[in-house]
């Protein structure tokens, strides 16, 4: 039976579950749905340029729902896993965990699609848990790079023609979505809502983003929504005027080289309920702490690296408190997707063609983007 979220704050309630796994050794119900090749976008080795290439899908398995792919967004982490910046990875690689596409078949034993629905993928493929799958204690399976527990070899990710995924991992798109404003909603967006549902943030309440990139205009398009008053940290000064255009009551530019990183920081003492920073690399948070209330909170959903700038006294002034959050989980991921579709709320994003990726990692590096890149996989499809 599939879940159902009926408290959106509640989903702790979701605990681990047995369920019947499919599993590749039951070959008696997988022989005439044997894996296909498909072309797909990749690299070869770490840092290497990104190319065409051909990689076998596994075989379905009856939970399984075989999705050709339309638009697949480029997430930065797509851009470390290449580079090596987050350790050694497994290569051959093919990123891409932010995509939809239309369903081209499904196994006996899908209940929720049929061919010629759209459907979406995320961050993860298979879990030990269900409801809050991203934090399986035997380890996630992620959409690319990840030993694959349902075929051979490992995952590879979205910036392919088509993909096969178990049922509980994919999410339905509503009718009268936008396909090619989607895909973020499956990463950033589903990034920033779920601290923000976690740590219950509501109309009237002081937040603040740290950095305007993918996830940050998607928390501040959020967070807006909710009825928070909001607040942007950007490093960029010309992405103020977005900002403000996106519902932000103030823009501050702030240096972190600079003696004082924070112009003007004492008169924002104790100022804010929700810090959320979305910086993907070791910053210094020491000037961000005293900003937070008494009992409020800094949340991190962009580094997985140290954080800097920790002090006891920091946390123990005003009793403040600073925790980590990962994704979310499958219910809550298709609520922010309905969510979205029903209060039109769409990432910023622009179009690309699979051989302009190359192009648009660097331009992610150079803060050149306005706010994420989707491929349009249609556009190039053989078959």
């Amino acid at each position: 039976m599939d879940t159902v979220v009926t408290d959106t704050f509640f989903l702790e309630k979701f605990a681990d579950r047995t369920e019947t796994v499919w599993t590749r050794s039951d070959a008696s119900q997988i022989v005439e749905h044997h894996g296909a090749p498909t072309r797909a976008y990749g690299a070869l080795y770490s840092n290497g340029p990104i190319h065409s290439m051909n990689i076998d899908r596994r075989a379905r398995l009856p939970d399984d729902v075989a999705i050709d792919i339309l638009y697949c967004g480029v997430c930065h982490s797509d851009i470390h896993m290449i580079r090596g910046e987050w350790g050694e990875q497994p290569f051959p690689m093919v990123p891409g965990h932010e995509f939809v596409g239309r369903v081209s078949a499904v196994g006996q034993a899908v209940t929720r699609f049929s061919p010629g629905d759209f459907a979406g993928v995320g961050c993860m493929v298979d879990s030990c848990k269900a409801g809050l799958e991203q934090y399986c204690t035997k380890g996630t399976t992620v959409t690319y790079a990840s030993p694959d527990p349902r075929g051979p070899g490992r995952t590879y990710g979205g910036y392919a023609e088509r993909i096969v995924v178990r049922e509980r991992f994919v999410v339905k798109i509503p009718d009268g979505a936008d396909l090619a404003f989607t895909p973020p909603l499956l990463c950033s967006g589903i990034t920033t809502f779920s601290p923000m549902q976690h740590w219950r943030l509501g109309s009237g309440q002081r937040f603040a983003v740290i950095g305007l990139g993918g996830l940050g205009h998607t928390a501040l398009k959020l967070a807006v929504h909710r009825g928070a008053k909001a607040t942007v940290f950007t490093t960029s000064a010309d992405k103020a005027k977005d900002a403000y255009a996106m519902g932000a009551k103030d823009v501050v530019v702030w240096q972190p080289a600079a003696t004082d990183p924070i112009p003007l920081a004492e008169q924002m003492a104790n100022r804010f309920n929700f810090l959320l920073s979305t910086i993907p690399l070791p910053f210094d948070v020491a000037p961000f702490l005293p900003r937070l209330r008494q009992d409020d909170i800094f949340v991190n959903v962009g580094a997985p690296g140290v954080i800097a700038g920790v002090s006891g006294g920091a946390l123990w002034n005003q009793r403040r408190s600073i925790a980590g959050s990962c994704i979310g989980g499958m219910p809550e991921t298709q609520e922010v997707v309905d969510y979205c579709s029903a209060n039109a709320i769409r990432p910023q994003i622009e179009l690309i063609r699979p051989d302009q990726i190359d192009e648009s990692y660097l331009r992610v590096e150079r803060k050149d983007v306005r706010y994420r890149f989707v491929i349009d996989l249609a556009s190039d499809r053989i078959g």
